[in-house]
């Protein structure tokens, strides 16, 4: 299979499981870069900010910048846009992997 696509795969569900938990509470790219490995996604803070800033560059997540330990810190919040963008995302992930597992 094409490796574009599967990349292009991943990096949409990493777009959703990054607004799941945006949606849940504040989230920052360390803690997500640990969640999504734990997930098998191995990314880097350059892989993983781009995805960040284009989320919130479509409206479905806000940032804010918070001091932790002396040093700077941006936290993401989904959006009520964002929250809309999710309850579709999971309608459709939902109809896909009960057609597409269906065996």
């Amino acid at each position: 299979m094409d490796n574009t696509i599967i990349r292009d795969v991943f990096v949409a569900f990493m777009r959703v499981h990054l607004l799941h938990h945006a949606a849940k509470a504040p989230i920052f790219g360390l803690e997500m870069i640990e969640e999504l490995r734990r997930h098998g996604y191995k990314l880097s803070p350059g892989t993983l900010y781009p995805i960040l800033h284009g989320l919130e560059s479509a409206g479905l997540v806000r940032s804010r910048t918070e001091v932790v330990n002396g040093k700077m810190r941006k936290y993401y919040s989904a959006t009520a846009k964002g929250r809309r963008a999710l309850a579709e995302a999971r309608q459709k992930i939902g109809e896909l992997v009960s057609e597409v597992l269906e065996e």
